[in-house]
């Protein structure tokens, strides 16, 4: 399975940089210095005139920062590309709980909440950083294929457009998600840079960001129609119809839209529903049929302590071994039935009768090696070099997602339909769900999407959507039994405090 891929590494190599230097000029983000990349957009523009390959070549430099250590311009052990920001995520919903802090990765911000509330804090700046600098790289590739609104003529370049274009979208969309506490259109949120734009810009409103974010991903739709990527790090027609439809559906108002979204994915036939029997297989195989989205983790990509592995699998020689423990919500746990095949993920040991205090972990979740999945022989001793992929999305995702549309939408029947296809693969007997609709059945698809999404970076947006109430299980460090509402102030990020203090047009007075 474990197969080099040449473009990715090559990229990955090429676009190394220092944490205090930008990868790309005009990445959107107040104060940059110059890159320190040799690549400039005249070279970028004069070689695609001669070799179409190579803005496709230059988009796989891209790809690279999703997995990339220090991609947002940290030391941090915390910083290691997009599945950081899942973890982000995880625990701004609680679900994902800090039940011990040996080292304190994550406890001041996430498990005291203390980021929303104070903009100095690094995980704000980090995070900031991160997307602008993976949009200010998808910008350097559409300016150079003719800009925003051009169709290049070769298939490659427009495949390399249209990737550009979602990973540009999904930057935005989770920036949005972070940055704003629900979707209000007229305020402004974000500086939105597009195109040839540079330096410092304003604010643009929800409605303007969600419009760009949509155009692209409909632009992308297009573009990748006849699409076959040679490895899913890379964005086809079906991972651009879930970024819309998970945009769509946090913006509210296009159900429909969700629902015929996630329709095509589903009725496409690419991707399977993992079995019961799998759901504990550890979630380390990017070949596997579910994952629609994700990464062929090698060797050569040198992921070890900082990376999710090290903070979230208990086998890895790293935190989540050695004392940081990322658990799931007691509660959210006591919900799942006992006959329900996700119950398994998690190692449950309420009376610490391992010594490990490990109770609830993900072992059979997410684990690195089969040798020694279900085992508490944790660690591995020495700091071994991760090669268990990660996962960006799964198809069950769509038949959640459409769930959820169907039944906002009113169409319970529809909802059942999609619920009842995933819990089919789950528990026993799902026939409990032909007697809910309205308020119940959406209560149930979003319980539901708690517990098949754990640890995959989707939490946070089901509660938005969902505008839930959470109230902290007993296993956390802080605020137990204590209501949160999605909209509360600490369970959003702040813009970074060198943001305010570069760009004139944001101010702590409007933030």
């Amino acid at each position: 399975m474990k197969k080099i891929k040449l473009l990715f590494v090559t990229g990955l190599l090429a676009i190394s940089y220092s944490c205090s230097d930008e990868l790309l000029q005009n990445d959107g983000v107040a104060g940059d210095s110059q890159p320190t990349t040799e690549l400039t957009s005249v070279q970028l523009e004069q070689g695609a005139l001669t070799n179409p390959g190579i803005p496709a070549a230059f988009l796989s430099g891209v790809y690279a920062l999703q997995v990339q250590a220090g991609s947002g311009d940290t030391g941090g052990h915390d910083d290691f590309g997009q599945k950081a920001y899942d973890v982000f995520g995880d625990f701004m919903s609680s679900d994902m709980a800090l039940s011990a802090s040996n080292f304190g990765w994550y406890r001041a911000s996430f498990s005291e909440l203390q980021v929303g509330e104070n903009f100095t804090f690094t995980d704000n700046r980090q995070l900031w950083r991160y997307y602008y600098k993976v949009i200010g790289s998808a910008n350097l590739v559409v300016n150079n294929l003719g800009g925003n609104d051009a169709i290049p003529e070769s298939d490659a370049n427009k495949y390399a457009m249209g990737q550009a274009k979602a990973l540009r979208a999904h930057s935005y969309f989770y920036l949005a998600q972070y940055y704003q506490k629900e979707y209000n259109a007229s305020e402004p949120i974000l500086p939105l840079p597009i195109g040839e734009t540079a330096g410092n810009l304003p604010k643009s409103t929800a409605q303007e960001v969600y419009e760009q974010i949509e155009n692209d991903l409909n632009d992308a739709i297009s573009l990748l129609s006849g699409f076959n990527r040679t490895a899913k790090n890379q964005v086809n027609q079906d991972v651009a119809r879930m970024i819309l439809a998970y945009a769509l559906a946090a913006k509210g108002g296009r159900d429909a839209d969700v629902a015929t979204l996630t329709s095509q994915v589903i009725n496409g036939g690419a991707y399977t529903m993992l079995a019961a029997a799998d759901v504990t297989n550890g979630f380390n195989d990017v070949t596997s049929n579910s994952w629609m989205w994700g990464v062929d983790i090698t060797p050569e990509l040198g992921l070890g302590l900082i990376s999710w592995w090290g903070q979230v699998d208990a086998y890895s020689f790293s935190y989540a071994w050695a004392g940081d423990f990322k658990v799931m919500d007691q509660t959210l746990f006591d919900a799942i039935p006992a006959n329900d095949a996700r119950k398994a993920q998690f190692f449950d040991d309420p009376t610490n009768a391992s010594g490990t205090g490990r109770h609830l972990q993900p072992l059979l979740k997410f684990y690195y090696s089969p040798a020694v999945a279900g085992t508490t022989s944790f660690g591995s001793g020495t700091n071994v070099g991760i090669t268990a992929d990660y996962v960006y999305m799964r198809v069950e995702e769509a038949y959640l997602l459409n769930a959820e549309a169907q039944a906002r939408g009113g169409n319970d029947g529809a909802a059942r339909t999609s619920l009842k296809a995933l819990l089919a693969r789950r528990v026993p007997d799902n026939t409990y769900v032909d007697a809910l609709s309205g308020q119940a059945l959406l209560d149930e698809i979003y319980l539901q999407t708690r517990i098949e999404l754990w640890g995959e970076g989707k939490s946070y947006l089901a509660m938005k959507r969902n505008q839930a109430t959470i109230t902290r299980g007993a296993n956390h460090l802080n605020f137990v039994g204590v209501p949160i509402q999605y909209n509360d102030e600490r369970l959003t990020f702040e813009i970074p405090q060198d943001e305010i203090q570069n760009n004139p047009f944001i101010t702590d007075q409007n933030l």
